[in-house]
């Protein structure tokens, strides 16, 4: 038998396994059929080691990672969706170089990204303001698919062409890709960022271009993007220090800066919203980026906790045409006691306008989102197809 890492787009979430899995010494760990029931429960897996027999990958044309077939062998749920996005990026910069065709790969990843946010928005913010549970190891994947759901909707906020935006989205994806592994590491470490680590940090955006050459991208605004997206306006910036920074990489910075603030370490906890904004704004000094950051997720954007002047704890759940008054699902009553079943409120009636924020957010590390959003069941044929190739 012959030993292959686990593709993490193989395996589905309440979905019998198509196949056993081993650990590295062959030793079976699951056997066919068997049912992963919670997402942690597979990060842990992977996370172990997890391995399936090579000649069990031989299933079709391609040998493809994420076929049809196998998507159509359950219904597909949005949440699930988003959750295997990340194993899919992730197995696609494992060895870039000995895929098909690499730019269309990432353009098929950019267009999958694109019609699950468009399914629900509100809930791709969510996604990223609310990561309770992560997994540090993956930090330098999620953290590009975070950054890429950003960058739509800023490139959105500023009316850009579908194609300039699908330029910046693929950019966010892949502006890290000689790092993500060090990413990962790096989230999961106590200690501060040691040297070598740090040379890695400032050369990055070079080696990433030059690979991404390589790998035959020749998108300009891609590139670029890639290229200037940690250089500064005022020449502070890195590794140029160049102050004449296009601005489809400047959109790229923020979305890069603000989605890496509201994002946890295990060293710090995630920074709120409103500091991450508060962030993105002193960055800026309150320049057309990070105002167009505030009108595009709103006051209280999703994932945000609040206290309405009723007495209610909520977590806002939907923007609306009012910045400052979102739709909240109601956690607790009045007194402050859970309720079991949670009240869609409308902020912009008096008698559930927001008060303020909740300091107290433990609450939160037991609120499962689909608590919030139901179990969104989407038809799979209406997404862009992910195929990938086995190394």
């Amino acid at each position: 038998m012959i030993l292959k890492i686990l593709p993490r787009a193989r395996v589905h979430v309440g979905v019998p396994l198509s196949r056993d899995i081993y650990d590295v010494n062959g030793k079976l760990l699951l056997s066919k059929r068997s049912i992963i029931r919670t997402e942690l429960q597979l990060e842990k897996l992977l996370a172990h080691g997890a391995y399936v027999d090579a000649n069990s990958l031989e299933d079709g044309p391609e040998n493809t990672l994420f076929s049809q077939a196998l998507k159509s062998a359950a219904p597909v749920g949005l949440l699930q969706e988003w959750q295997q996005i990340v194993g899919v990026l992730q197995t696609l910069f494992s060895g870039p170089e000995k895929k098909y065709d690499f730019p269309s790969q990432v353009e098929k990843v950019a267009a999958h990204i694109v019609s699950l946010h468009d399914i629900n928005a509100d809930f791709s913010i969510y996604r990223i303001l609310r990561q309770e549970g992560y997994l540090a190891s993956r930090y330098g994947y999620t953290h590009a698919v975070h950054t890429a759901v950003l960058c739509i909707l800023l490139s959105r906020h500023f009316r850009w062409s579908a194609q300039r935006m699908m330029s910046l989205v693929k950019a966010a994806l892949t502006m890290n890709m000689t790092i993500a592994k060090l990413q990962g590491t790096m989230a999961g470490q106590s200690g501060p960022v040691e040297k070598s680590q740090h040379a890695e940090i400032i050369g990055h955006p070079g080696k990433t271009v030059t690979l991404l050459k390589a790998l035959g991208v020749t998108d300009p605004d891609w590139l670029a993007a890639v290229e200037q997206h940690h250089e500064r306006a005022d020449g502070k910036g890195y590794p140029a220090g160049c102050k004449e920074v296009c601005e489809i990489a400047s959109v790229l910075r923020l979305a890069d800066i603000f989605t890496a603030k509201v994002s946890p370490r295990t060293f710090r906890a995630a920074l709120s919203v409103q500091e991450g904004i508060a962030a993105v704004f002193l960055d800026d000094q309150g320049g057309a980026m990070s105002t167009a950051l505030i009108k595009t997720l709103g006051i209280y954007p999703p994932g945000d906790l609040v206290r309405m002047v009723s007495g209610e704890l909520g977590i806002v759940v939907e923007r609306t045409s009012n910045a400052r008054g979102p739709i909240v699902a109601s956690i607790t009553d009045a007194a402050g006691r859970p309720v079991p079943r949670l009240l869609r409120r409308d902020t912009r009636q008096a008698e559930f306008s927001i008060a303020g924020h909740a300091i107290d957010k433990s609450i939160l590390q037991r609120l499962l989102p689909e608590r919030l959003y139901g179990f969104a069941i989407i038809n799979s044929l209406d997404l862009p197809p992910l195929e990938f190739l086995i190394e």
